[in-house]
């Protein structure tokens, strides 16, 4: 891996900025009307210290804004106390997915009793009942101006935030926001909840888990909601005691199997629990019922190895060799019997995203687009767009030298014809030139439509959502 991308993607500090128009070269698409919201670490260091895991770092968000074929660009910290404590003290001062800060013997004792659960919410958008939500997978989601990017309040699950996870990424249907929390204790409990347009909590049903699963999402159709518990599991007691950050207190333990936990949607009942092979994931793509079968599209790796991989120290290493997540079609046969895997193409594939809007629990949603390696530059971080063809496993890719792009976001084109009839949007870190731009790809083909050049080097993050102007047609 050439030494500038590891220090421009991970290690230099971001700036707050605001710039009213950038320079764009190409055409940008004057249908293209609304914002941009991205998420992701933009501080990895506070003093002498320096995190230790891509997951890790203060969160910054990022914003872009089209309109009339023109795209300003803004950036702006989450005004979160993990982060002002640090600046405060000159050192990490809250305990973050990797993580932890330096304390003494007795300190560690005494944080069983007094531990400080995290806002730094960095990992993804929400926008929800007229409100945009910072999420992670830490009880506390933070509420931010879509405007200003200020910090205005939080929002949780439960009231009490210690001694739970949940996922980044819930599902919104119905009017309603779902989302699965993990409740850690000597009787630990996966939870469901749906929050409605007055943002009120209800929680839907639970089941219990001796030792809990690390998740970051789930699965959703119409009638149903799907758990899978990888076999990725902690002692609870562990993060009683917190004497490590929270990720190193999870083993990887494949004779368990992945069981497929589903509860009906609507009244949190369990209706059945299936059983799959070992596997890991971080991120459920899409999910849909067929006859008496559920659907669930996943991507997928044979361990876990993956995590410890994006550790700071491997990222940036010479010989950098990431594992590849594969696009995978699980059957859950809701008569009885094991759940079936099947892979749908052959392509390296990470934060995949979809048609949300438009196909998602939709048995005809085709085309899944993410961040992949190219084949002829494996050595390297993530370093090229994939489109796969859920029908026909044929990808479509864009890459180019020493760029690395983050992940990609569809817009529908207005009157669109097709699945895929739109753009592609992705912030790409061009190692080089030491800064980064903003690719407008043509979902069709991945052709690139226009860049629009960032004022500086983008910290590679990790999720975000686009929202039309209120008048775009």
């Amino acid at each position: 891996m050439p030494e500038p991308m590891g220090e421009y993607a991970f290690l230099r500090r971001n700036d707050e900025v605001s710039v009213e128009r950038l320079s764009v070269q190409g055409r940008m698409p004057e249908w293209l009307q609304g914002t941009l919201l991205r998420n992701g670490p933009g501080q990895m260091t506070v003093g002498e210290q320096r995190f230790r895991h891509w997951f890790d770092g203060f969160a910054m968000l990022h914003k872009f804004s089209f309109a009339a074929g023109r795209v300003s660009y803004a950036g702006k910290f989450l005004d979160t106390k993990a982060r002002a404590s640090a600046e405060a003290e000159g050192r990490i001062t809250y305990t973050d997915f990797a993580t932890d800060p330096c304390r003494s013997l007795f300190a560690r004792a005494m944080a069983m009793f007094n531990h400080r659960v995290t806002d730094n919410a960095k990992v993804s958008i929400g926008h929800f009942a007229e409100r945009f939500l910072a999420m992670t997978e830490t009880a506390i989601q933070v509420e931010f101006d879509p405007e200003t990017l200020d910090t205005v309040g939080v929002f949780q699950y439960e009231d009490d935030p210690v001694g739970q996870m949940t996922t980044a990424h819930p599902h919104y249907a119905d009017g309603y926001m779902y989302n699965v929390v993990t409740r850690f204790g000597r009787a630990s409990e996966v939870r469901t909840y749906r929050v409605d347009q007055r943002m009120r909590r209800e929680r839907l049903g639970a089941f219990g888990a001796a030792t809990p699963s690390y998740m970051h999402s789930f699965g959703m159709t119409p009638n149903h909601l799907i758990v899978t518990e990888f076999p990725l599991v902690v002692n609870p007691l562990a993060l009683l005691f917190w004497l490590k950050p929270f990720i190193e207190n999870f083993a990887w333990e494949p004779r368990r199997g992945t069981p497929f936990t589903v509860l009906d949607r609507h009244t949190g009942a369990v209706a059945a629990r299936f059983e799959a092979e070992a596997f890991f994931a971080f991120h459920h793509v899409n999910a849909f019922e067929r006859g008496r079968e559920l659907i669930v599209d996943i991507v997928a790796y044979p361990d876990a190895d993956i995590v410890t991989h994006y550790y700071l120290e491997r990222l940036t290493a010479a010989d950098l060799r990431l594992p590849h997540g594969r696009l995978t079609r699980f059957t859950v046969p809701l008569s009885g019997g094991r759940v079936r895997a099947e892979p749908l193409a052959d392509a390296c594939i990470e934060l995949p995203h979809i048609d949300y809007a438009g196909h998602n629990m939709d048995p005809e949603q085709r085309y899944t687009y993410g961040i992949g390696l190219h084949s002829e530059r494996p050595h390297e971080f993530y370093n090229q767009l994939v489109k796969i063809d859920t029908r026909t496993g044929t990808t479509a890719t864009w890459h180019e030298p020493d760029c690395f792009p983050g992940e990609p976001i569809f817009v529908s084109a207005p009157d669109r014809r097709g699945e895929d009839d739109g753009v592609l949007l992705s912030v790409v870190l061009d190692a080089a030139g030491a800064r980064s731009f903003l690719l407008v790809l043509d979902a069709h083909d991945l052709q690139e439509r226009a860049r629009a050049v960032l004022p500086q080097a983008v910290m590679i993050g990790f999720h975000g959502a686009f929202v039309g102007a209120p008048d775009a047609s």
